[in-house]
């Protein structure tokens, strides 16, 4: 193909026809955009230096769970964290055998703000990993990318997702791949990946192998709250913390947790953070890190008030105004509603007794499913475009952008280092409260 003479519908065909026979994801369409979507220099900068600073929370995280379960540090920490989770897992979390371990693939769910970029949560076991790795690999080509000098490349190049995710392994081999039923919407982005990497290496399997040689390395694609639908879970925990095999993410439910931004913003801990991240990483994330309350039921003193909103009880919450409820309620983890748009409520969003039922909810919840409260950052309007097939031209669209990033973490303790593999761009129409995958979304790889 000429690409001096490319033109939209072209570039759009060639993403569609180059789809793989087994789909991306089970059961999804979405839209697509005739080319990738531009961040500045700045954004690019900023998302690519990011990663960095996610990994030292991640450590300064894991340290601090483990401070307060030994009574160095606030016992309430632990006593949150550890909140609706069984047993046996708080015990895995707390094995001497993955003290240090932390999760190797970083994704956070960044939005694009008229005050700049907000990271609303992160993600340890995220999909879309595939995904993200076919539409760099596609758009990279020149059918796509056109003749336009000034586009720039696409971030993480073609095949940056694909060695990003290949790092985390080392020498590990094969690499079995665990993807629960819970998950089963990403298993064909998963197969396609192995399929790019080598299926001798790596190789798919249900949550009933068990199959596991000395040597290998298993990627859990499974949430630690579907653990009883994972026969084998605890089989794969006793072979990694034998060192017999390698495994990531790690059996360590703090990760999985929303309350994380919370503790960063707990007044208790600010000399932890201080210490642990620098005032320089602090700082940054205190700048993109909404104000984030764990919604704890505890009785305050007749004196006291939560932090920024000025309540005395958390009752008060359900009457606020309309104007004053442009907050997030939200399942904090270790929930079948912790993942995707589920067991998110926007209460500007929400008639009052609804926003009041949700209030109840999370109090009556706490000690099984406790739930976070985060101020709610209204997404920018942007502006995009998309290719409709049926009338075969090019649609412009306003809409909101969230940014997922993706860190790959190679190497061995302090020497890992994140690589930031690809940069997935998610734009609902403008008139989408919550921004997530649906059918009338763009989804587009980042440039630079």
């Amino acid at each position: 193909m000429n690409i001096n003479k490319q033109n939209p519908a072209d570039s759009a065909r060639f993403v569609r026809d180059s789809l793989p026979s087994g789909g991306l994801f089970a059961g999804q369409e979405w839209r697509i955009s005739p080319e990738p979507f531009p961040l500045g220099p700045e954004l690019t900068k900023e998302i690519e230096s990011l990663g960095r600073v996610l990994l030292q929370f991640y450590r300064a995280v894991n340290l601090l769970y483990r401070k307060s379960a030994e009574a160095k540090m606030p016992a309430w920490v632990a006593h949150w964290l550890d909140l609706g989770k069984p047993a046996e897992l708080i015990a895995w979390q707390r094995s001497p055998a993955f003290k240090n371990d932390v999760p190797q693939v970083i994704r956070p769910d960044l939005l694009i703000t008229e005050n700049g970029l907000r990271v609303t949560e992160l993600d340890s076991v995220p999909g879309g990993i595939g995904l993200t790795a076919w539409l760099n690999q596609t758009y990279s080509k020149s059918e796509v990318r056109g003749d336009r000098g000034d586009r720039g490349e696409v971030i993480g190049g073609a095949d940056g997702m694909l060695r990003g995710f290949a790092s985390i392994f080392g020498d590990a081999n094969p690499v079995q791949i665990i993807v629960s039923e819970e998950a089963a919407t990403y298993r064909p982005e998963m197969e396609w990946v192995a399929n790019q990497l080598g299926d001798s290496k790596f190789k798919i399997q249900n949550s009933k192998f068990m199959d596991f040689a000395d040597g290998a390395a298993v990627y859990r694609f499974f949430e630690l709250f579907d653990l009883p639908n994972v026969p084998y879970a605890v089989a794969i925990f006793e072979l990694a913390a034998a060192k017999r095999i390698r495994l990531t993410p790690p059996p360590k439910p703090v990760f999985e947790e929303k309350m994380l931004f919370a503790l960063l913003w707990n007044r208790n801990l600010q000399g932890f953070w201080r210490q642990e991240l620098g005032e320089g990483f602090l700082a940054r994330l205190k700048r993109i890190v909404p104000y984030t309350w764990v919604v704890d039921p505890a009785p305050l003193p007749p004196h006291a008030a939560i932090p920024e909103l000025n309540l005395t009880d958390w009752q008060q919450l359900k009457t606020l105004s309309q104007k004053d409820r442009d907050l997030i309620l939200k399942v904090s983890g270790y929930s079948d509603q912790a993942w995707g748009a589920r067991g998110v409520f926007l209460g500007s969003d929400l008639a009052q007794a609804d926003w009041a039922q949700a209030v109840d909810d999370a109090l009556a919840q706490f000690e099984r499913s406790p739930r976070v409260l985060q101020r709610f950052h209204k997404p920018a309007l942007i502006e995009a475009s998309w290719f409709d097939f049926a009338k075969n031209e090019v649609v412009p669209m306003k809409g909101r952008a969230r940014l997922c990033p993706y860190y790959f973490v190679a190497g061995e303790g302090d020497a890992a280092r994140p690589e930031l593999g690809g940069v997935l761009a998610t734009i609902c129409p403008a008139d989408k409260k919550i921004i997530h995958g649906m059918t009338d979304a763009i989804l587009a790889p980042c440039a630079a």
